[in-house]
């Protein structure tokens, strides 16, 4: 069979540092491609060569038989290759509507009387968010929209856009099981048209579910290419890692004690949170689990000082925050890992040791000049960097967006790491991060607990929640229906609180 797209001897370096080496891939039409390999181990950067993101610096691509070299993404998107990235590119200040059709506005009249036709724009975007399941107005701005709803526009654009290979790099990270079911039924629509699809994923079982051909790479070099079939999650965990993953979580190395570190009562903000109780004991790590608008992230931006609540309490050991703000929420010794790493978690431009620092800033200029101790961020910042194997270049230089997006996360938990606090609220602190580097922040949480913090964990993946939490609570519209300690944790149990339309309380656990 002849080959869509096959790439020969690809290379590519950045500040010195090979990100791919040598890689020789063959896609089929009609096919899925599955793409896994840990954080840092080249996989965007090699669709990013294809996409035309970075040039080759050696090696071929022939793409429908030809040679390609495309010198930006518009090449390759008149080549027909459509690339949807982990960090999306929309404009957040435009509607649903204008994004997806960003380069075919629908226009009426002529001259200076020439504007943009809404009736058929709004019709069009109807017909295109209908295939992805996005029950939403084509009109509403893409800034109140959740990150999962983002998503699906940024597809829709690439189902709008008709391409015969479309790039997917981990899809589904914002995605509620419904909206990522929804997602493979389409790309499974899409191979049967005979479209192809390159699928990077860091869910291993995903990519054997869905993909035809799977390819693993390691340190920028491709591991092994074979179909589906003859593969399975070991095969691929032990050519990712280069060993074998005994188990997926570290084991527990403390038990929580019954000191309070932190304790909400009727916390309650219309729209968001109603009535939230619960309390966070010294050495525990607390998941927090529901399906997308259930109001976990919202809670913890409140917690944060992010968000205003309109009643209740938040005490941490012992003291009542009050109308607090995220600078006395850091004085109160709460650290925030956003779910949002490159809006809210990081100043992509600055260099990796100025990111670590940005929380400690005042004790790295503790002199009554209040000039900034270079050498001390450095040494910090370099302790915190080997603490959490972080992969990149020099980090005095090297700057934040130069790292992938599980390095990104990494810098993230390293910043929070100096302050030392005694309350860590993560929210999806392992999205988009490999199995490897997911067990090396499993190992962090629970270091953390063994220390004396407490952790609240915010996560849509159940099975690390069941894998790493003491008590796990089940939000639902807001509200909390649902506390299970680790001795009741029930997969079953806890999905039927998440969905239970009533809001009725699950008494398994004391909150």
């Amino acid at each position: 069979m002849s080959l869509l797209l096959e790439t020969r001897e690809l290379t590519k370096s950045f500040f010195g540092i090979t990100a791919v080496k040598n890689v020789s891939i063959q896609i089929k039409p009609g096919e899925i491609f599955g793409l896994v390999g840990q954080n840092g181990a080249g996989k965007s950067t090699l669709m990013n060569l294809i996409g035309g993101v970075v040039p080759v610096d050696h090696g071929e691509i022939i793409y429908n038989g030809r040679p390609y070299q495309p010198r930006n993404p518009a090449d390759a998107h008149h080549a027909g290759i459509a690339f949807i990235h982990q960090e999306l590119n929309l404009f957040t200040n435009l509607s649903i509507a204008e994004n997806i059709f960003i380069d075919d506005l629908p226009w009426r009249g002529v001259g200076p009387f020439r504007f943009i036709d809404r009736q058929k724009l709004h019709e069009r975007s109807l017909d295109v968010i209908g295939k992805v399941g996005l029950d939403i107005a084509p009109n509403t701005l893409i800034e109140e929209i959740s990150p999962g709803e983002r998503q699906l526009v940024e597809i829709a654009k690439a189902l709008y856009f008709d391409a015969s290979l479309i790039i997917f790099d981990e899809p589904t990270t914002s995605l509620t099981t419904r909206e990522t079911e929804r997602l493979f039924e389409i790309m499974l629509a899409l191979r049967d048209q005979g479209k192809s699809l390159i699928f990077i994923s860091h869910i291993l079982k995903d990519v054997m579910r869905i993909s035809d051909t799977i390819a693993v790479m390691r340190d920028g070099l491709l591991m092994e290419q074979k179909p589906t079939t003859e593969f399975d999650i070991d095969q691929m965990i032990n050519l990712m890692v280069g060993r074998k993953l005994e188990q997926l979580f570290p084991p527990r190395t403390a038990t929580p004690t019954r000191e309070p570190l932190m304790r909400l009562q009727k916390v309650s903000a219309k729209g968001m949170v109603k009535d939230i109780d619960f309390t966070l004991h010294q050495g525990e790590v607390l998941g927090l689990f529901g399906l997308m608008g259930s109001g976990r992230t919202e809670l913890a931006r409140i917690i944060f000082g992010l968000d205003d609540f309109e009643s209740g309490e938040i005490e941490v050991s012992g003291q009542s925050l009050g109308d607090h703000t995220p600078e006395k929420s850091i004085r109160s010794n709460i650290a925030f890992v956003t779910e949002n790493r490159r809006e809210e978690g990081l100043l992509m431009n600055i260099s990796i040791a100025d990111n670590i620092a940005l929380v400690n800033l005042k004790e790295f200029a503790a002199t009554a000049l209040q000039v900034l101790d270079q050498k001390q961020i450095a040494t910090a910042a370099r302790r915190a960097a080997t603490t959490l194997q972080l992969k990149s270049g020099d980090i005095n230089t090297q700057a934040a967006k130069a790292l992938s997006g599980g390095n990104q996360q990494k810098v993230v938990i390293a910043k929070w790491l100096l302050s030392e606090p005694s309350v860590f609220i993560m929210d999806e602190p392992t999205r988009g991060i490999d199995v490897g580097a997911k067990y090396e922040i499993y190992h962090i949480i629970d270091q953390l607990a063994a220390s004396g913090s407490g952790v609240c964990f915010i996560s849509s993946e159940l099975e690390e929640l069941i894998g790493m939490c003491d008590r796990i609570l089940v939000m639902n519209q807001g509200e909390v229906v649902g506390a299970f300690t680790s001795d009741r944790f029930v997969e079953e149990d806890i999905l039927r609180a998440a969905f239970r339309e009533n809001g009725e309380m699950t008494h398994e656990a004391s909150v």
